[in-house]
């Protein structure tokens, strides 16, 4: 495995509806394996092909909590959550339901040093394959939830801060404009 390059918005690549995948073999297979490394890497809890350079629809996501020595854990975890096998590879996501709104703090690995909380559907239920090729549908509340919604944005070519107020956007743009990524808050 290896750890890919993690674009930058605004990158073009970032802004693209990244296309459906017709069928999986041994280099998507690499692929999902090569962006795991990536996000654990980094550290993140999701990624998406565009965001390494593959304008294809796979995301890899795991949001389970980490305990003092680095081992994953399911302590505050939800039913929902803890029913998951993690690391999960979603192959062309499709959200078919969403209930109710949480707020939550997000970043990405694509705009590193920015947080802001994101209004999103507090449960989704998720259709896809997984890297197996198996048909399956995720139920998610939390984390999971928003998390996923987060990473099906970068397939359809947006970036979280995009949903932020106007205001706020045209704010995060102009400090990465001035400062780039070393500096988010100058």
């Amino acid at each position: 495995m290896s750890v890919l390059e993690v674009l930058k918005y605004p990158h073009p690549v970032l802004k693209q509806v990244a296309k459906k995948i017709d069928s999986i073999d041994q280099d998507l297979k690499v692929l999902a394996n090569n962006m795991l490394e990536t996000m654990y890497k980094a550290p993140g809890v999701g990624l998406a092909a565009p965001q390494v350079g593959h304008s294809i629809r796979m995301v890899v996501i795991d949001t389970r909590p980490k305990d003092d020595d680095g081992n994953f854990t399911d302590e505050d975890m939800t039913e929902l959550e803890k029913a998951v096998t993690y690391p999960l590879v979603l192959v062309n996501p499709v959200i078919t339901k969403k209930e109710g709104t949480i707020k939550w703090e997000e970043g990405c690995l694509s705009v590193p040093g920015y947080v802001e909380e994101v209004e999103r559907a507090a449960y989704v239920e998720v259709n896809h394959s997984t890297i197996d090729g198996e048909e399956v549908t995720l139920k998610a509340d939390s984390l999971l939830a928003v998390c996923v919604q987060h990473e099906i944005d970068h397939l359809d070519g947006k970036v979280f801060i995009e949903r932020l107020s106007q205001l706020k956007f045209d704010r995060i743009r102009k400090l990465i404009k001035k400062n780039g990524y070393d500096q988010p808050e100058a």
